[in-house]
């Protein structure tokens, strides 16, 4: 198999990797974790001028064309400093839903605005009851003359304080049920009726809960693509932005523990020289591995799948590998680490908390095991074109 990158691709990888180690050194991330936006705006803005912003986006809506295959390798960067700006939020999963599902002037001049810097977008697609099921929308839209009348409520919205825009989900049929009647609409943060009780996650990010009250939108908020369908496509992005996030952490604890075993020192030798700990070590370095081939596997699916089903059970998939990876990853690091692993003042907590939001985020191990066995009706064998790394896999 070969996974070679592009140069194109290394010089990517590279420069991502250079600004984590010039711009996020702990203490630095600390302080702007501790800041009103929770992020840097002149970060940012560097994302936009290195041209990240449109990494992913086709070239048409103002983006470079690039493939998943560059998004995974700017999220794995960004894992390994615990990276804080809004990049899935805004760009894979705000921006990808106007880069699929718009067709109007308007929502296109956003999109070029958000590549440029100027503008954030965030996904509201959660809801209280919803338990990470995308077709669980209660958020209704009625019709109103020329305009939509929007009640409802969304939770654990990223960086919802921040985002000028919101892509928001919502139910324009009559029935609960119907997955027909889901439809999404970009509404202006600014706009009438919105109320949000902002709040900082476990991991150290900003999230809002949303309520809309009477908000009223004009019908041309709508995005024309079908709503579920749009939404499903996105979230499956969003999962293999966030499993690629994920080999950071991991490949960070990982290699920080190895670090601390070589140098913390217990009878007068170090503590990575007793075999039982070797073993463990070992032991992380083999899930992480694990975790990088599906985060690969995700990356490559995302174009390459000869279905939606095909699509949603490779991302299943690797959600659920990563996440268990992930989990084994972090919990050997405290443990190895003893006492000083839990605390504020050492990045291993900070790492493992990161890793824990990660694996309940869009669907924990459960939903997506669910998932996995509700797609199951066939094992067809694939062929993953290049795009800068080749393979053949069977999809299990």
């Amino acid at each position: 198999m070969d996974f070679s990158l592009t140069q194109e691709q290394t010089l990517i990888r590279d420069s991502a990797l250079r600004f984590v180690a010039d711009e996020y050194g702990f203490a630095a991330r600390t302080a702007l974790a501790q800041s009103t936006d929770g992020f840097s705006r002149e970060h940012w803005k560097t994302f936009a001028e290195l041209g990240w912003l449109g990494i992913g986006l086709p070239e048409e809506r103002g983006g470079f064309a690039g493939t998943p295959v560059e998004t995974m390798l700017l999220m794995e960067a960004f894992g390994t400093g615990l990276v804080l700006e809004p990049f899935v939020a805004s760009v894979v999963l705000g921006g990808g839903a106007l880069a699929h599902g718009a067709s109007s002037s308007e929502h296109f001049d956003l999109l070029r605005a958000m590549v440029e810097g100027d503008v954030l977008l965030t996904l509201a697609y959660a809801e209280p009851d919803g338990r990470f099921d995308p077709a669980a929308v209660v958020t209704r839209a009625r019709s109103d003359g020329a305009d939509l009348v929007i009640t409802g409520k969304k939770v654990a919205v990223p960086f919802g304080a921040a985002a000028d825009h919101f892509v928001v989900s919502l139910r324009t049929g009559d029935s609960n049920g119907d997955s027909k009647g889901i439809a999404l609409a970009v509404i202006d943060a600014r706009s009438g009726g919105i109320a949000r009780n902002d709040y900082t996650t476990i991991d150290g990010l900003r999230a809002s809960d949303i309520t809309f009250d009477g908000v009223r939108v004009p019908r041309a908020a709508l995005l024309d693509a079908p709503g579920l369908e749009l939404l499903e496509r996105v979230l499956d992005d969003g999962i293999a932005a966030i499993c690629a996030e994920a080999v950071g952490v991991m490949a960070t604890m990982q290699r920080v523990t190895v670090d601390y075993l070589k140098t913390r020192k217990q009878f007068g030798v170090s503590i990575g020289s007793f075999q039982a700990l070797q073993h463990r070590a070992v032991d992380m370095l083999i899930q992480l591995e694990l975790a990088r081939s599906m985060e690969i596997f995700a990356a490559m699916m995302l174009r390459s799948a000869g279905s939606t089903a095909e699509r949603r059970r490779a991302l299943s998939a690797a959600k659920v590998q990563v996440s268990r990876s992930g989990r084994y990853v972090g919990q050997q690091a405290i443990q190895l680490h003893g006492a000083i692993g839990m605390t504020d003042e050492y990045m291993v907590g900070h790492y493992f908390k990161r890793m824990s939001a990660i694996e309940l985020s869009f669907g924990d191990v459960d939903y997506h095991l669910k998932r996995y066995v509700a797609l199951t009706d066939a094992r067809p064998r694939v062929d993953l074109p290049s795009a800068g790394m080749t393979q053949t896999a069977e999809i299990l």
